[in-house]
């Protein structure tokens, strides 16, 4: 990346080797899994690294134990207190409870109820406050003022980023051959821990971060040489929606990364669903950042590839939105207007048609109202469930080529 921001960073190899020592025993080394797939679009051996089967269901347990872990008898005896919309809760209430420290965690009022309810089963204080991160931040930081409590950040302390950094010293004995290592990136914690294992061992493998574009506060950070805050976002992938880099992230990032790019809401949702349907791993949102970057630009990134799949952790409710935004975003669903005459056994008929086409009925509107309509006549509105946008094409064609009028498809 060649920022001019760019020092020397602030995390290195010797911390990310001791991170891992002190996590023997008490992370998972996840696994990684091929994905023909993915390693037919990107013409060579993709793999995924499922940090989405780590302990809490995220790599986020790697950098809260460590910073735990380090505190003083003195500090832990004061407890921590952390802010999170659910990941770095868990991860923080998990090593709360293995070290035997007193925990409270803030959390937006719209967390997720089951990330809420995890983090309650690990053993900390729950408190709902505000209705963004930066609230429970705020809470959080006054809370610890108020109490002595240590304050865990999500992502800008050397302990978390070398805890995480110790995903980047498995990748590199999983898949010695690596050429470009794709991970998520929101504040910059596990980012800047992979490129610190990464440059440390393997100079030569590109270190590349993936920002939703909703959420995108690195590009404009690298630009200005410092970090910059965002105005607004929006985004599902609420686990990288962090609207400025830390200082020292930003310098570990800055220093040690090849490359940030950014991927859209539309990218995530199909990134998910070919997870889901092809690779049968469930992963949230942000978990999914580095496979979309791949299906967006295969081209773009030298082989093999390993993906970072960061996290696991999404509601049922989001799941099943998502995956219906996917199943858009990848031409699986059809929405169209068909009119018909109105006559008895009209509708069946056209359905009938539609089910000999291969297409499946999601939903379906029966409107006789329309001022544009001529008498006698009925608009059906259409939403099916097809195989593709060829798929798609042949159903369309199916409808047409028997008289039917057919709106909502380019002619």
């Amino acid at each position: 990346m060649n920022s001019p921001g760019a020092t020397v960073p602030p995390v290195g190899i010797d911390g990310v080797r001791a991170a891992r020592e002190l996590l023997r025993g008490v992370v998972t080394e996840t696994p990684v899994a091929s994905s023909r797939a993915l390693s037919d679009l990107a013409g060579g051996p993709v793999w995924l690294k499922c940090e989405n089967l780590q302990r809490t269901g995220s790599f986020k347990i790697r950098g809260a134990y460590t910073r735990l872990a380090r505190l003083s008898p003195e500090q832990r005896a004061r407890g921590v207190v952390a802010a999170s919309a659910g990941n770095h809760a868990q991860g923080v209430a998990l090593a709360a409870a293995m070290l035997g420290i007193h925990a409270t965690v803030y959390m937006p009022e719209g967390a997720a109820l089951p990330k809420v309810g995890a983090t309650r089963g690990y053993g900390a204080t729950v408190e709902l406050h505000g209705s963004t991160i930066d609230d429970s931040i705020a809470a959080a930081i006054a809370f610890a003022e108020r109490t002595g409590a240590e304050f865990v950040h999500p992502f800008d302390h050397p302990d978390i980023v070398a805890g995480q950094g110790t995903v980047g010293l498995e990748i590199l004995e999983q898949v010695p051959d690596v050429a470009t290592v794709l991970v998520g990136t929101g504040g910059g914690g596990l980012l800047g821990g992979i490129a610190a294992a990464v440059r440390g061992e393997r100079p030569d493998v590109r270190v590349v971060g993936v920002q939703a574009s909703g959420a995108a506060a690195w590009p404009p950070s690298i630009a200005a040489a410092s970090p910059v805050a965002l105005e607004t976002m929006r985004t599902i992938a609420d686990g990288i929606a962090v609207g400025r880099p830390g200082e020292l992230t930003f310098a570990q990032v800055a220093a040690l990364v090849d490359e940030i790019v950014t991927v859209d809401d539309n990218a995530l949702s199909r990134a998910l669903l070919v997870l889901l349907e092809r690779a049968k791993l469930l992963v949230e949102p942000a978990g999914a950042a580095a496979v979309a970057a791949l299906m967006e630009e295969p081209d773009r990134f030298a082989t093999p590839v390993v993906a970072v799949l960061s996290g696991g952790n999404i509601d049922p409710l989001v799941l099943w939105h998502v995956l219906q935004h996917g199943m858009a975003a990848a031409g699986r669903y059809l929405t169209l207007r068909v009119r018909l005459s109105d006559r008895p056994g009209a509708l069946a008929e056209l359905l009938a048609l539609v089910g000999r086409a291969g297409a499946n009925v999601v939903d379906v509107a029966h409107s006789r109202f329309s001022g544009a309509l001529p008498l006698g006549d009925v608009d059906i509105d259409l939403v099916l469930e097809t195989r593709g946008p060829g798929h798609s094409g042949e159903v369309v064609t199916a409808l047409r080529s028997a008289g039917h009028l057919v709106e909502g498809w380019p002619d």
